[in-house]
């Protein structure tokens, strides 16, 4: 169970998909929403959470102070628990140290040593979260004292840790740190996934590209559209948006960027075509370059196009604009029948 946890009213309410790591978080469904930079809003996690699933923060690019904004705004829109994500290859002593004073109850992290969080983390009573790419690494976060392993496969959105795909890690990390609870991350999109991934062994699923088109992601109409535009093979393994996070693979949908880079034979920075060109200006006035990691979000202008456009290969089943809330009852009523498990 959770150390020290703030419950919800419906704390003992279950669903016919409850499982044991539902509990452990105080959730009803096995949903969780990923962490999708800077798509994210308040709204949307409180959005999953009301919706019986888990919603994510993502926090690594904020001030401390901004952190406990979001943080206090998600729990006056909802009471039930929520997550927050740190990316570990950058500095975020400050920022934990924040959510954990809010006593923020589940802590997940990624790209690095997770001993050093889970300690701190075990400390205030959080649960804690680590997103791995192969068995190794999940080997040795449980090692490290990680409470949960999310096994994140190769066709997953944004930036991805290993080279496995999702059918074939989950599975493996499952035997491996068993009885250490597993989320599946990679390609799931819809209620057939969720039961996929159940089936392998995994206790929730973790849907990051779905939630881009969610009413209440901030995601600009271009990354909106691009999104549900996108065929699976669009959505490109790639180091091309670099700018910001070095040395990080990640999946993309291909744009014209990508396409230029590609077509002069993937030269290294600062020799690509357009480098620090820019392309995008913030509402507030930033200026965006080319190959830069940010996503068109709402009151941009310029070249949208051209930025980023994070999404994994499930993009070819994302076709429309929904309520998270919807999103969440959706993939939990399909997930549910196809396992056989309505009420």
């Amino acid at each position: 169970m959770i150390r020290n946890p703030k419950r919800s009213p419906g704390e003992d309410s279950m669903t016919a998909l409850t499982t044991p790591l539902c509990r452990q978080l105080g959730i009803e469904v096995p949903v969780v929403q990923a962490p999708i930079g800077s798509a994210v809003t308040t709204d949307l996690v409180a959005a999953v959470a009301e919706a019986g699933g888990l919603g994510t923060l993502a926090l690594t690019w904020v001030t401390a102070p901004e952190a406990v904004r979001r943080i206090r705004e998600v729990r006056r829109l909802t009471s039930r628990p929520f997550a927050v994500n740190l990316v570990l290859d950058f500095p975020v002593d400050e920022i934990l140290d924040a959510c954990l004073a809010e006593s923020v109850p589940v802590i997940s992290t990624f790209w690095g040593d997770p001993s050093a969080v889970a300690e701190r983390a075990r400390s205030a009573g959080a649960v804690h979260l680590h997103t791995v790419g192969s068995v190794t690494e999940a080997e040795r976060a449980v090692a490290a004292g990680v409470d949960v392993i999310v096994a994140q496969g190769w066709e997953a959105g944004g930036h991805v840790r290993g080279e496995v795909t999702t059918m074939a890690l989950v599975p493996a990390v499952v035997d491996a740190v068993h009885p250490v609870p597993v989320i599946a991350a990679g390609g799931i999109a819809d209620g057939r996934g969720l039961a996929a991934v159940l089936a392998l062994g995994a206790q929730a699923g973790w849907l990051g590209t779905r939630f881009l088109t969610a009413r209440e992601a901030a995601t600009h109409e271009v990354y909106r559209q691009a999104v549900i535009r996108a065929a699976p093979q669009d959505a490109v393994h790639t180091r091309c948006f670099d700018g910001g996070w070095p040395d990080a693979p990640h999946r993309a949908l291909r744009n014209a960027t990508l396409s230029a880079w590609e077509a002069a034979g993937r030269p290294a920075a600062p020799n690509r075509p357009g480098e620090g060109a820019v392309v995008a200006r913030s509402a507030d006035g930033v200026a965006w370059s080319r190959y830069e990691d940010m996503v068109p979000v709402p009151g941009m202008s310029g070249d949208l196009e051209a930025l980023a456009l994070y999404a994994g290969q499930s993009a070819g089943l994302v076709h429309d604009v929904t309520p998270a809330g919807r999103i969440v009852a959706d993939v939990a009523a399909r997930a549910a029948a196809l396992l056989g498990r309505t009420a």
